[in-house]
């Protein structure tokens, strides 16, 4: 049965090939919600041999300065006994390493390639997993070494630097804290346990680890320390006795350097009766059986973080929409249900479900009215003007009774200047349809994915508007032309006849083109054109709406349909072509929710056989 760890092991290096560690969304990744072991100490304090103990093998880099230069996530994997030991890095998942040396390398290649050949450093972390039957299922990660100055070639900020990078991993309440402390130096400058102590004040969560006792003035011993009377922690402190500069020189493999560890204490005076709980081997097996204990406590937490990310996910996922049929009949059909999506939201901000329409009305209501009040009839019937085109209409031979004519010719003229409202009422309600079109587009969530679609969808809408542009406008022209076609003859019978005093209807010629005579006339054609003004104001609307409105909701994607209806495979692709980012991002979620779902399986098939 697989362990816990090996399991979140497992979990963690999935998460990591799908980038979902770290960041720094308000809900924690799964990554972040798993517990882990930071590494962390200053320069020189042995955290590299620490390491090599833990894992029994020589595989990272040294040096003097600062040596690791990016966090490495190191997963150990515990296999059975007699199988050969291999890493594998996350940047180089088909390649093993057998030869522990050229994955020491690798280490400082791929540090080169983020920071180049300086003493800089990178937060962008390496993965590395080691597959041995010599290690514990354990999950650790080695953080750049703390430091207090900054040497030649690196920033002055670099020491703030590496401390802002170990305490964004050593602040979360899941990690676990490795504090490594040489034992050659006094306890209460160790950088280590003063970042630790910072971020989690009672200790709960750190483990203090002393190196190099064997290195401590003789006469001296760390039993202070290691017995919790000078620092106190929650954890038992543990000594680890690393090898000697002389014996990494002599390539002294682990093996022998962990027997030679075990006779240091087995041997020592002073911690002898310590050696059961001191040692690599010791820690190793002592943070493995803690690291599963809290990954143990934090199953019902996990959970719950697993089915909350499950459950946004599949939103996500229902809001990005599944992925599309291959099939040309499921094609067509997803396309002309996606136009009708759109459709119908446009229909709801013509009918009020949505706003827009009201503006509809409002050329009606206030733009037409507005424009017919502002024609210049004030000028065109002036006395001046009434004059000049009656004197025209009668030519060489003046009037008798009634210029009849000259009526005509200026209500033609008068009534000629209702086609520009008429016009512009046409004109305005086709830019609101054009608006709304592009509203309801963009309001049409299932349209998103499908930018092709989309712009096919308003290219087709707005060419059918055009056609009801045109049609509406040539109906309200019409009506404009109907009025000056056949003049209401009841309106003039019905004005007052201009009679003399002896009784004689017959005006004589000086009353005939005195300033009275025309004043009546321009009034007379005034009241006519104001009544002709009236029903326009009426009719234009009725003739639009007719024309534009209830063919856009009757009729606005027919064209576009049976142009669809005869396209092949290929081309209904071609409409449903996606955006790239969409579809990554799509991809990216039905990855992460596979992830969950396995994760949350297999915790609970763990968690339930034990």
């Amino acid at each position: 049965m697989e362990s816990l760890i090996g399991l979140v092991n497992r979990i963690q290096r999935a998460c990591t090939v799908l980038g979902d560690y770290g960041g720094d969304s308000a809900l924690p990744t799964l990554w972040e919600a798993l517990p882990s072991v930071a590494v962390v100490g200053g320069q020189s304090s042995g955290k590299s041999s620490v390491l090599e103990s833990i894992v029994g093998r020589d595989f990272l880099p040294r040096g003097s300065g600062i040596v690791t230069r990016r966090p490495l996530v190191l997963q150990l994997h515990k296999t059975e006994e007699g199988l050969q030991e291999y890493a594998e890095f996350l940047h180089l998942p088909k390649r093993r390493f057998t030869d522990f040396s050229m994955v020491r390398k690798e280490i400082q290649d791929e540090t080169d390639r983020m920071t180049g050949r300086t003493k800089q450093i990178s937060p962008v972390p390496i993965h590395l997993s080691i597959y041995s039957p010599n290690v514990v299922n354990l999950t650790l990660i080695d953080l750049p070494g703390l430091t207090k100055v900054a040497v030649e070639g690196q920033p002055e900020s670099i020491v703030q630097d590496i401390e802002n990078m170990v305490r964004s991993y050593i602040e979360k309440p899941n990690c676990i804290i490795l504090a490594i402390s040489p034992a050659n130096q006094d306890i209460a400058t160790s950088d280590a346990m003063k970042l630790s102590r910072e971020v989690d004040p009672t200790g709960e969560r750190t483990f203090g680890v002393l190196t190099k006792l064997d290195l401590m003035d003789k006469g001296t011993n760390a039993l202070d320390v290691l017995e919790g009377r000078s620092y106190r922690l929650l954890h038992p402190w543990v000594g680890i006795v690393n090898r000697s500069q002389a014996d990494i020189n002599k390539n002294v493999d682990m093996i022998a350097a962990r027997r030679r560890e075990r006779e240091f204490f087995a041997t020592s005076p002073d911690y002898g009766h310590l050696s059961s709980k001191m040692g690599s081997e010791y820690l190793a097996k002592l943070l493995s059986k803690h690291l599963e204990a809290v990954i143990r406590a934090r199953i019902p937490s996990i959970t719950s973080l697993i089915n909350k990310s499950i459950d946004e996910l599949e939103g996500e996922l229902d809001h990005l929409g599944r992925p599309i049929a291959i099939d040309a009949g499921a094609q067509l059909y997803t396309i002309l249900e996606l136009c009708r999506a759109f459709d119908r939201i446009f229909k709801e901000h013509l009918e009020g479900g949505r706003p827009g329409g009201d503006r509809i009305y409002g050329v009606f209501d206030n733009q037409l009215p507005s424009a017919l009040r502002k024609l210049p009839f004030d000028r065109h019937l002036s006395l001046q003007n009434v004059r000049k085109v009656i004197s025209e209409a009668d030519g060489y031979q003046p009037h008798l009774i009634a210029p009849e004519q000259g009526y005509r010719r200026l209500i033609d003229s008068s009534l000629n200047y209702f086609r520009g409202p008429a016009e512009a009422s046409v004109d305005a309600v086709h830019f609101v349809l054009k608006e709304l079109v592009r509203r309801s587009i963009g309001e049409t969530k299932e349209l998103r994915r499908f930018p092709t679609l989309q712009a096919e969808l308003a290219a087709a809408s707005n060419e059918a508007l055009e056609r009801f542009r045109e049609d509406s406008k040539k109906t309200t022209l019409r009506l404009v032309e109907m009025e000056s076609s056949y003049l209401t003859v009841d309106f003039f019978r019905k004005l007052p006849q201009e009679v003399e005093k002896g009784g004689n209807p017959s005006a004589s010629a000086a009353d005939r083109y005195g300033e009275g005579h025309f004043r009546r006339i321009g009034s007379n054609v005034s009241q006519y054109v104001a009544m002709v003004s009236e029903t326009l104001k009426n009719s234009i609307p009725k003739a639009v709406v007719h024309c534009q409105v209830r063919e856009a909701k009757r009729s606005l994607l027919d064209h576009f349909y049976t142009q669809v209806g005869k396209k092949e495979g290929k081309q209904l692709s071609q409409l449903l072509d996606e955006d790239p980012a969409l579809m990554e991002r799509r991809q990216q979620c039905a990855k992460r929710l596979e992830l969950y779902k396995s994760a949350r399986d297999e915790i609970d098939s763990v968690s339930w056989s034990r």
